[in-house]
């Protein structure tokens, strides 16, 4: 699979500060105090032109909810949302439409994602007409063999129909819908996980050239640490809604200071199976995002834990250059930081 390019900017094009998405759930009939689902609840991170960041973590901690925000699919309870400069996620639908091509979406699904009763060019041409990017029908026409061309399919299959497809051909299609409106940033929302492992290679491949080919911007949500380490720059590790580690690629999968992210990264299938690696199992299931710890939210599973962890929620604090992590015990010296040693990856 490709390595990520080199970066087009450093200048930030997406922002999200403080993000906090929370759902109130019924109250109680005996008067009880509203219970509150804190799906996402304190998230900060900032995206570059033509770069990918990528948010990881296990099946619940809140990495699709916050692409369903960047998305302005949901209204965050509080934060900010600022692309371009702009903030977006108080936004009116109306003044939020003529930015909505600025960022598009790849689904997980690639069959449920596409209307079955419409053609493909119909579905790729949908977006260049509501957006007014086609100057007559002759221009829509090169627009859509130019798309089909970047994803590596047919122009004769601009007139078939979903069901006609692969797994991963549908996907193509998928990517292709989201280049039609000629966007800066793409939501990749488990955009590989439903394809087989060969066509998975494939299309990351396939983001991979669109990226260095167009300067997208990717917000690449996975829970595969094996597919991420192959294109992202930078990468944010999720639990129960908040971001506990942040950095490179490097830095995280070769220094990784959070017991949680060793944790994940102990678990990615190697090459050589014969390789010195410690294999860390977390003990316990994740905690309810209804009632979240206190203290630190992974103290309950943290083979490290001690009194601090049960009280005082760690903030995310900086150890080098662009590498943040949420962690009590980074504030202890090397020697008594067990977070030091080891093999993950």
């Amino acid at each position: 699979m490709n390595a990520p390019q080199k970066l087009l900017s450093s200048a930030p094009l997406l922002e999200v500060n403080d993000l906090k998405i929370h759902y109130p759930l019924a109250g109680s009939l005996f008067g009880r105090a509203r219970r509150v689902v804190y799906a996402v609840d304190g998230l900060s991170f900032r995206i570059a032109r033509g770069e990918t960041l990528s948010l990881v973590g296990e099946s619940g901690c809140g990495k699709s909810t916050v692409g369903r925000a960047v998305l302005r699919l949901l209204r965050p309870t509080a934060g900010q949302v600022v692309l371009a400069g702009r903030r977006i996620d108080d936004m009116s639908a109306g003044g939020l439409r003529p930015l909505r091509r600025q960022v598009q979406v790849i689904f997980q699904d690639p069959f449920s994602s596409l209307n079955p009763r419409i053609r493909v060019r119909d579905a790729l041409a949908e977006p260049i007409r509501n957006f007014g990017l086609a100057a007559d029908r002759a221009d829509l026409e090169r627009r859509l063999h130019r798309l089909m061309d970047r994803v590596g399919l047919p122009r004769e299959a601009l007139s078939r129909w979903p069901h006609e497809f692969s797994g991963g051909q549908r996907q193509r299609i998928g990517i292709a819908r989201a280049l039609a409106a000629e966007p800066d940033l793409i939501v990749c929302d488990e955009a590989v996980s439903a394809l087989d492992v060969s066509v998975k290679a494939q299309i990351v491949n396939l983001l991979g050239d669109l990226q260095a080919e167009l300067g997208l911007a990717l917000l690449f949500i996975s829970h595969d640490l094996a597919i991420v380490e192959h294109m992202t720059h930078r990468i944010g590790v999720m639990y129960l809604g908040k971001i506990v580690e942040t950095g490179t690629r490097r830095q995280i999968f070769v220094r990784p200071r959070h017991p949680y992210t060793q944790a994940l990264l102990s678990a990615v299938p190697v090459p050589d199976p014969e390789a010195p690696r410690r294999r860390i199992v977390l003990k316990g299931d994740v905690p309810s995002p209804i009632d979240p710890p206190k203290g630190c939210r992974f103290h309950t599973r943290c083979p490290y834990v001690f009194d601090r962890c049960r009280t005082e929620e760690p903030a995310l604090s900086e150890i080098e250059k662009g590498h943040e992590a949420a962690c009590h015990l980074n504030a202890r010296p090397a020697g008594e930081n067990p977070l030091l040693g080891g093999t993950f990856a």
